[in-house]
């Protein structure tokens, strides 16, 4: 299974399976889509609020992905299901020739993320695991073989990890590290707020919270952007290594 070295959270880890950057200059800007009608009980104002977002991505200026994220309001109150699905694109499809989709089932608890369970799949292989908060266990298998990992408090999977930034930054409350289950293993990220800046998108000008995450131990910096003005959606990633871009990844559309 072509799962990456998650050696980075959030949602440019899938992308990092494919190795890839940002729009091509040629595709035109997309309009953003009318707001959607709220689910009942969601106002304007929450957090999160459901969306979909796609994502261009390129290598060393040559496209090879797009990435799209759906979080949609589940059945049960207070409940929702998000959805990462990755494709390659151009000669890389060849290599890469099935599309990688994560999904996470999680729950917002005063204004705190809870995972409930995890899917992935690529082709024939997948990751599966539950969250067993009452035990304090997450248990499942991955590429066949059996997962039970002993569960920090607060820890998150590859795809809650996102919403759980978008709702602390929205309150001013980013922890400075999380725990995130990735494959088979608990792993600790740290988090640092670095700053806002107006960043051109195809979305148009938009004011964003600038994050750093790293891997404890790594010398890979991840930097997220975030749009307050709609809902702390990410609109922008870079990954470094020794102040060096390896990938980068840029919005191309919203619809809320």
């Amino acid at each position: 299974m072509r799962f990456p070295a998650f050696d980075m959270p959030l949602w440019v880890i899938a992308l990092a399976a494919l190795t890839v950057l940002q729009p091509q200059a040629s595709e035109p800007p997309a309009e953003p889509a009318p707001a959607a009608a709220e689910a009942p009980g969601i106002g304007h104002d929450a957090i999160p609020r459901p969306f979909s977002a796609h994502y261009v991505a390129e290598w060393k200026n040559i496209s090879v992905g797009t990435s799209d994220l759906q979080l949609q309001i589940d059945k049960q109150a207070g409940r929702y299901h998000y959805t990462w699905t990755t494709s390659a694109r151009g000669i890389f499809r060849l290599v890469y020739s099935s599309d990688l989709i994560q999904q996470s089932w999680l729950r917002v608890i005063d204004d705190q993320v809870r995972p409930e369970k995890y899917r992935a799949e690529e082709g024939s292989s997948s990751v599966s695991f539950d969250f067993d908060w009452d035990s304090g266990h997450a248990r499942g298998s991955t590429e066949g073989k059996p997962l039970d990992l002993a569960l920090p408090p607060g820890t998150q999977d590859l795809l809650s990890i996102q919403i759980a930034v978008m709702l602390d930054l929205k309150n001013g409350n980013l922890p400075p590290t999380f725990h995130i289950i990735d494959k088979d293993r608990v792993k600790e990220f740290s988090y640092r707020r670095e700053g806002e800046t107006d960043l051109e998108t195809a979305l148009g000008t938009l004011h964003t919270v600038i994050v750093a995450s790293r891997q404890t131990g790594s010398n890979r910096i991840l930097r997220m952007w975030f749009a307050p003005e709609l809902g702390f959606v990410p609109i922008q990633a870079e990954r470094t290594r020794e102040n060096k871009l390896e990938f980068a990844i840029r919005i191309r559309s919203l619809k809320r």
